[in-house]
């Protein structure tokens, strides 16, 4: 007996189509464990695109750890892009270790882009954080480069809007900065790493921050440059040749001087050559107009000859007048 192919086909096709839409095997698995859900709801979702499995298999885990939570709110959190089962996960973990988070609470930290489930288990098992190596000078001049280590505990009430582990490490090295900064000398910090622990707790740097800072530990100090010998060196540097500079400056101005009295010199002594080349003319027009005798001429001969004798014997490498 032959049975036609082109029918059962069809037949298969609906019975799979009808399988997808309606999962009967999930949905009595829900029944048997106890979480009330209809199959209408099932299918449903699935016009929605939702996953029943992730549903159904979140609630049968939710309802085994007396989370009391409908399939609603899970379909709400996941079409609204959350991740259901860390939610699940940190809500369970969350009321085994006495820690109050409700559901809107979690789904809101998980929204808000932080693993919720993370955030519970750092609030019951506090973490390290290792900061990077922070350098600070003390008023002596030395360089200390320090390295902390903080331990944190998650605050669960401050997850949404509280600032993470950035600004924790930024305000630790802040912290740590003004401490060695405010010490006389890079001794003190040395004989006692405990004092930069007291005033970066003191400071209360977990304020607004998603996190909560149980303790604040000097792993590593070492000692840096000696910046204050460094910027003395480079001031008496900047020192000398400011000194340099204007010393070059005078000397400038003395060479300009030099050059200026030079000119005058020889404009000097260009004008007293002019003068002297009028003398004879002059002694010729007195002698002419009879105001000169030969006798008066020669009176300042002689005298001009004593002039010059004495000048010899007073500068005998000097240049004589004439």
């Amino acid at each position: 007996m032959n049975f036609p192919i082109l029918p059962i086909a069809v037949v298969a096709i609906v019975l799979l189509v009808l399988l997808y839409f309606f999962p009967i095997n999930l949905w009595i698995t829900a029944i048997f464990s106890g979480v009330r859900i209809s199959l209408l709801q099932l299918v449903f979702m699935r016009v929605r695109k939702v996953p029943p499995s992730l549903i159904v298999n979140s609630l049968i885990t939710s309802s085994k750890a007396g989370l009391q939570i409908t399939p609603n709110e899970l379909e709400t959190h996941y079409l609204a892009g959350g991740n259901v089962p860390s939610v699940i996960k940190a809500l369970i973990s969350a009321d085994k270790a006495n820690i109050p988070l409700d559901f809107k609470q979690a789904t809101a930290i998980d929204l808000a882009g932080r693993d919720v489930f993370e955030a519970v288990t750092t609030s019951v098992n506090p973490k390290v954080i290792n900061t990077p190596n922070v350098a600070a000078v003390a008023q002596d001049g030395i360089q200390l480069i320090a390295k902390a280590r903080v331990t944190v505990r998650a605050n669960i009430t401050q997850l949404v809007g509280g600032a993470g582990e950035e600004t924790i490490l930024a305000r630790v090295g802040e912290g740590i900065v003004t401490s060695i900064g405010s010490s006389l000398s890079h001794k003190e910090v040395l004989e006692n790493p405990d004092k930069i622990s007291k005033l970066v707790l003191q400071k209360g740097l977990d304020a607004g921050t998603a996190f909560e800072i149980l303790s604040i530990d000097i792993a590593d100090i070492d000692i840096g440059e000696n910046i204050g010998a460094k910027l003395q060196t480079d001031q008496a540097s900047a020192d000398l040749k400011v000194a340099e500079a204007r010393a070059e400056e005078r000397r400038a101005m003395a060479v300009a001087m030099e050059q200026e009295y030079r000119a005058k010199t020889q404009e000097a002594k260009a004008r007293v050559v002019d003068a002297e080349a009028e003398i004879p003319k002059a002694m010729a027009e007195a002698f002419r107009s009879g105001n000169l005798g030969i006798m008066d001429y020669y009176k300042m001969r002689n005298i001009q000859s004593d002039t010059d004798m004495r000048d010899s014997i007073a500068n005998p490498d000097g240049p004589k007048s004439n």
